[in-house]
């Protein structure tokens, strides 16, 4: 018997990624043939009827870039009856002196200083009190929206069925591309999140999670749910898994592009994949009870719930298989026994070739869907992408397994630190 089931969790979890990419082909069909919520011509909307918005910026230590981007949210937008409020939590360099400045030129620019650091989260919600919008931009210090995103924004919120509307997140592209681990990254947030986006909405008419460095929220939905979590790693996953149980919709819009700086060194990457990797097992942990307290009702839940099941277990079942594979390797090469030995590299040759299939076909898909194939080009970066990212992945998500657990516990920290940031502004979707 224990033997039968461990043989099917084992087929399983090889095939999962196979599994998992054949669900996104099938879910972007369904989003581009049965998917009936996406606006295909926007309409202009005139200046006094246009709602406020507060385009907020949670920033902390973030004086390499926060200047070029208030510069360039003033006076590139094609949008009247705006703000920007900026959230200083307790930045030590010389982002004050800078927003002193700019604040002194721009009259829709204001601030709000927070003395000590105590995360985005914690900053988003102080900044709710002040924001003057009905809606709320959030804009991290190192994005830009296109020139006409909020018009596009606000068109969804004030469609026919757009009262129900909690928030609406963007599809993302990347600024800065000049090195190999920055290209890869303009595969995954590019194409990659993008199509998964879209196969949850297409087949399910839900989603994981919102983009936090350029989401539309409505400010009654955010209120209505409590605002933010503020002892979570990831507020963008859990504000999303909020709303929808609230009975609000969330919507991806992947016409409404931004632009945004990726990390430029393996440590920075280490530490943004870690935060995320600990978010999403917090969200798995929070939302357990709620989704199969009536899986019926939640169907949609069940399935996202049951694929970052798989995906968290697949993590665990990889690493640990890398190091039974490694000590078993050591101990055979030790006795000099070449027969397993060329068994366990044909074992793991088939596996690899196996997971690189299901990434090409997913790549593919998304690369080719994506901005209409003008981002297929950076399919010569798909073998760096996979090799990387999917090992950093599955490690980051177990060495920051007990972490979530204990925030779930109470003992979480809503404190940030900055990434390295890289000087450019741009919204060439090329």
């Amino acid at each position: 018997m224990f033997k039968e089931v461990g043989e099917f969790l084992f087929t399983v979890l090889s095939l999962y990624p196979i599994l998992g990419a054949m669900f996104l082909v099938v879910g972007v069909l369904c989003y581009k043939f049965l998917y009936q919520h996406e606006i295909q011509e926007f309409q202009r909307i005139a200046p006094e009827e246009q709602p406020m918005v507060t385009i907020m910026i949670p920033a902390h230590n973030e004086e390499v870039m926060i200047e070029q981007t208030i510069h360039y949210l003033m006076n590139e937008l094609l949008y009247q009856n705006y703000e920007i409020l900026v959230m200083d939590d307790g930045s030590t360099d010389q982002t004050p002196a800078i927003l002193a400045r700019l604040s002194a030129q721009y009259e829709k620019l204001r601030v709000v200083r927070v003395e000590a650091n105590k995360g985005k989260a914690h900053a988003f919600n102080l900044g709710l009190s002040f924001a003057k919008g009905e809606y709320i931009l959030s804009n991290d210090a190192d994005t830009v929206p296109e020139v006409d995103a909020l018009n596009k924004y606000m068109n969804y919120f004030l469609s026919e069925e757009g009262r129900n509307i909690a928030a609406v997140t963007a599809n993302m592209d990347v600024q800065n591309r000049d090195r190999l681990i920055e290209k890869s990254q303009t595969v995954e947030f590019s194409s990659i999140v993008g199509t998964i986006k879209r196969a949850q909405m297409g087949m399910l008419g839900s989603m994981y999670s919102y983009s936090g460095a350029n989401t539309m929220y409505r400010k009654a939905a955010l209120i209505d749910v409590g605002l933010f979590r503020q002892d979570r790693a990831t507020e963008d996953i859990s504000i999303c898994w909020d709303h929808q149980f609230f009975g609000w919709r969330a919507v991806f819009a992947p016409e409404i592009m931004f632009f945004m700086n990726v990390p430029s060194s393996l440590e920075m990457l280490y530490l943004q994949r870690k935060r995320w990797a600990k978010g999403g097992t917090e969200v798995w942990l929070t939302n357990f009870k709620r989704v199969f307290s009536n899986p019926i009702k939640n169907l949609p839940k069940v399935v996202l719930f049951i694929d970052q099941t798989l995906s968290i277990v697949w993590s665990l079942f990889y690493v640990v298989s890398m190091f039974i594979f490694s000590f078993t390797l050591m101990y055979y090469l030790a006795t000099g026994n070449t027969e397993r030995i060329q068994h366990m590299f044909a074992m793991a040759f088939i596996f690899i070739t196996m997971e690189m299939f299901s990434g090409i076909i997913q790549l593919i898909a998304s690369l080719i869907l994506d901005n209409k194939g003008r981002k297929f080009k950076y399919l010569i970066f798909a073998p760096f992408y996979m090799i990387l990212y999917w090992q950093m992945n599955a490690i980051t998500i177990t060495t920051t397994f007990i972490p979530a657990v204990k925030t779930i516990l109470g003992f979480g920290s809503g404190t940030w630190k900055s990434p390295e940031r890289v000087q450019m502004i741009s919204t060439n979707n090329d």
